[in-house]
């Protein structure tokens, strides 16, 4: 089972179970994207819908993109919202969902399964207005060096997806590498414990 037909399953249960780093992750960028009004908005990883009712309260007009056909049509059927655009799209290819040149641009939860963090980090720069933003929310690599992972489970067992570890600094050198700037980088823990590993990472880059 690749990635995609993974996440085609785990759609019918993935808001019904506890899901620490999902949650966490949605208290990060609620925190870390700057209040305002954005013109264009691009959700990189929009699954069921987590995040998008929020970003649409933030942004004039949003472009939801995952992966997964099943995770969207969750979304939908949640989601009825006139400012938000649902498009499937693999971020592996061009990113042809960004015609307009956005504002922000959120990516959460995804990256672990992406290889190629440069090319990801190009079409971001490349489709971000001068000034935009670029989120990204991921478990932290402290976790993935203890062997934490995306799994959820089936009727036939725990299923465990095909992940990526990328360290701190490959977050830093992809967005250098193509003229995006840190303007803020924290870390989110189990129930606010500062004493335990953390559990997801956020940033925010800039393009100038």
């Amino acid at each position: 089972m690749n990635v995609q037909q993974a996440y085609n399953s785990w759609a019918a249960t993935y808001d019904a179970v506890l899901n620490k780093t999902r949650d966490i992750e949605a208290l990060a960028i609620r925190s870390v994207v700057p209040p305002g009004a954005f013109a264009e908005a691009i959700e990189i990883g929009c699954g069921t819908g987590k995040n998008t009712e929020w970003l649409a309260s933030c942004a004039a007009h949003v472009t939801a993109v995952d992966f997964s056909a099943e995770m969207l049509s969750k979304a939908k059927a949640k989601l009825a919202l006139p400012n938000v655009d649902f498009q499937q799209a693999d971020i592996t290819n061009a990113w042809a969902f960004a015609s307009t040149p956005a504002n922000l641009i959120t990516c959460s939860l995804i990256l672990e399964h992406i290889e190629n963090l440069d090319f990801v980090f190009q079409q971001a720069s490349e489709a971000l207005a001068a000034g935009g933003l670029f989120y990204v929310g991921e478990l932290h690599p402290f976790k993935q060096y203890q062997g934490s992972k995306a799994r959820f489970d089936t009727a036939h067992g725990v299923r465990e997806l095909e992940c990526y570890v990328h360290h701190i600094s490959d977050y830093m050198e992809s967005a250098r590498h193509h003229g995006l700037r840190c303007v803020a980088v924290q870390e989110w823990f189990d129930d606010g414990d500062r004493a335990t590993t953390p559990r997801v990472v956020s940033f925010v880059f800039q393009k100038p």
